[in-house]
């Protein structure tokens, strides 16, 4: 049986914009995701976590 994966919104932690959908596996990974990542607001690289 396939596992189902749940769709994140990821979101900037700087100006809260929301800037990328991506999935994860939530069984595996309970934790909230952050990552860096280009924020075409703030035009730079800044830390993006997952919006709860």
């Amino acid at each position: 049986m396939a596992e189902k994966r749940a769709d994140i919104i990821l979101r900037c932690s700087v100006c809260k914009n929301e800037n990328y959908i991506t999935t994860k596996n939530k069984r595996l990974h309970p934790d909230r995701f952050t990552t860096k990542k280009y924020c075409p607001h703030c035009k730079k690289m800044t830390l993006h976590e997952e919006k709860k």
